[in-house]
């Protein structure tokens, strides 16, 4: 792999062109096939569609083909589709519906008036499949299940033809029709295409192109008692919708002589034209559909939303942004080759988007009371202090000081190691953005745990004021003890045991993280966060990022999700 001018992995397939400005400009293979079709005159424009099926919440791989997908469309000024690939009312919900329109609207893909339905197609598919028949194309087929999978064959062997292959094009026409009044029970026949059973692709072995399913649909309620199957419907949905380029998976190229098929007997013109490229795989997460239901119905997770998952539910709840997921699915970059990608790279991109939007904010999650004795009590002096000190746009902010402050825990200690620089009795530290305070003592509870840290203060070592007096070598953060508000904060980790992988080898089970989550009840933060609102996002120094629950988070009782910790191993590929 290489590596392009702004840091992004491009795909070895990638070819680099210099446009009239003589800028370089990263092609990938698709594109470049769709400049090919378009100098050719096969299309005037390009059109494209993300077609999900609405049975269950879509992941980081979705991401990856709705940003591919909506980003042809208006790299080349042409149209983006969504649609709902809802031909299967076994397994789809309205609930699904409305979670995927909500994820595609918030990575920013602009559907515009385009958003459609396959069952909106059932009449069209339904006349495509009678036009088969009439070409001889298609038959209706008696055999179970059972016996299909008999007559299929292998990858080495020919497949044998259905007894029922032959039966005229009348006795089809009046089956298939039988079959739509609801004459014939669910599994007792099935419309199959008929193609080449010696066919060394297996798809092409006559495969089933309308079951039957007495089922109620979300869309169409009890108007139809026949499905089409997806590799007879997606090709007719795509025709119908004028789309150019069909960019599917790579799971889908042997399906790709079907889908030609499918719109040739069925005469569509303009045909679109099926492209694949690799999934997005993410070392060490679960992404399969089953998985994440059984996590959310043994009460593992708290929904498909559970920000330890990779849903785009999830990441939008963990504090992911959609300029961190573009980034990330633009380093993976585009090709045919199958690769896993590391979890960091996906915490490197929202680290990188963050650190200079986001204010610098001081909270205290493991807290012990500072007390400074000298320190007027009573007293409140408010301290002008930089919201990111990297980018000065985002301003300051007033920020209450006092006599007693909390500070973590670990930012003390009685008996420190050698070059440990924080508060211990007699030891001088600054506190960030006030003053430096020295440790003069400490009181403890009965099992001897730090509750109370007294220091004293200099008024000479205000921050700001330019004090050269002496040096210190540590800086600790605080928040006011009387103004601070008191937060739950959930501290994450991956779900998974990444020493083990995602699945046990001897019953399939997942090898799960008992420390994926750890929640600190008892936290406190700057009373600045009042006018934060759901997925609000904020550094916390030398703590990281963290973001307000938007499902659990009230104004009176905060809860903070940390997306990421400040430091990375990760490391971009060298150019």
């Amino acid at each position: 792999m290489t590596t392009d001018h702004g840091g992004a992995v491009m795909a070895e397939k990638d070819i680099v062109v210099e446009t009239e400005e003589k800028e370089l400009v990263s092609k990938n293979f698709i594109e470049q096939e769709i400049d090919k079709d378009l100098a050719e005159g096969v299309y005037d424009h390009v059109q494209t569609r993300f077609p999900p099926e609405p049975n269950g919440y879509l992941h980081i791989g979705h991401a990856k083909s709705i940003l591919l997908n909506s980003g042809l469309a208006k790299k080349y000024n042409g149209t983006f589709h969504l649609r709902f690939d809802d031909t299967n009312p076994m397994k789809e919900d309205m609930e699904f519906v409305e979670s995927i329109k909500e994820d595609v609207k918030w990575l920013g893909a602009d559907w515009g008036d385009h958003l459609y339905f396959a069952s909106n197609y059932f009449d069209q598919m339904y006349e495509c499949a009678v036009k088969l028949i009439k070409k001889g194309k298609a038959f209706v087929c008696d055999l179970t299940a059972e016996e299909m999978r008999e007559y299929r064959g292998t990858l080495t062997e020919p497949g044998k033809n259905s007894p029922y292959r032959d039966r005229s094009v009348e006795e089809n026409l009046r089956l298939f029709e039988e079959m739509k009044d609801g004459k014939y029970q669910d599994g007792e026949k099935v419309l199959r295409a008929k193609i080449d059973m010696a066919s060394p692709n297996i798809n092409m072995r006559d495969p089933i192109i309308y079951r039957v399913a007495h089922m109620t649909h979300h869309n169409t309620g009890d108007k139809w008692c026949i499905y089409p199957m997806y590799d007879f419907a997606h090709p007719i949905e795509d025709a119908i919708e004028h789309i150019t380029h069909s960019i599917c998976t790579l799971e889908f190229e042997d399906h790709r002589p079907l889908y030609d098929w499918v719109v040739k007997e069925c005469e569509f013109d303009p045909a679109p034209r099926q492209i694949e490229f690799s999934k997005l795989y993410l070392t060490n997460v679960v992404t399969g559909k089953r998985y994440i239901k059984k996590l959310v119905m043994d009460g593992i997770v708290d929904g498909w939303d559970d920000p330890r998952l990779v849903s785009i539910a999830a990441l939008r709840r963990r504090g992911f942004t959609p300029e961190s997921i573009k980034m990330f699915v633009e380093m993976c970059g585009v090709s045919k080759s199958q690769s896993s990608v590391d979890y960091a790279m996906l915490e490197y991109c929202i680290r990188e988007d963050l650190k200079m939007k986001k204010p610098r904010m001081m909270a205290v999650l493991d807290p012990i009371k500072l007390v400074i004795d000298n320190y007027p009590e009573g007293e409140v002096e408010y301290l002008d202090v930089e919201n990111n000190l990297e980018n000065p746009e985002l301003g300051m902010r007033k920020v209450p000081f006092g006599r007693e402050l909390y500070i973590e825990r670990n930012d003390f200690m009685i008996e420190p190691p050698k070059k440990y620089f924080r508060l211990f009795p007699g030891n001088e530290v600054r506190l960030m953005h006030a003053y430096f305070v020295k440790c003069v003592s400490y009181e403890t509870d009965a099992e001897g745990n730090v509750t109370v840290v007294h220091c004293t203060y200099d008024p000479e070592t205000k921050c700001g004021t330019g004090f050269t007096g002496r040096k210190v070598k540590g800086t600790i953060h605080w928040v006011s003890a009387p103004q601070a508000k008191k937060a739950e904060v959930r501290l994450y980790e991956n779900l998974i045991d990444e020493e083990k992988g995602v699945y046990n080898k001897e019953d399939g089970s997942l090898n799960l993280n008992p420390n994926s989550l750890q929640i600190l009840k008892e936290c406190y933060v700057e009373d600045s966060f009042s006018e934060a609102g759901p997925c609000d996002s904020f550094q916390f120094v030398r703590n990281g990022y963290f973001c307000i629950d938007s499902k659990d988070s009230t104004p009176e009782n905060l809860v903070f999700n940390r997306i990421v910790s400040l430091k990375s191993s990760f490391k971009l590929p060298k150019k």
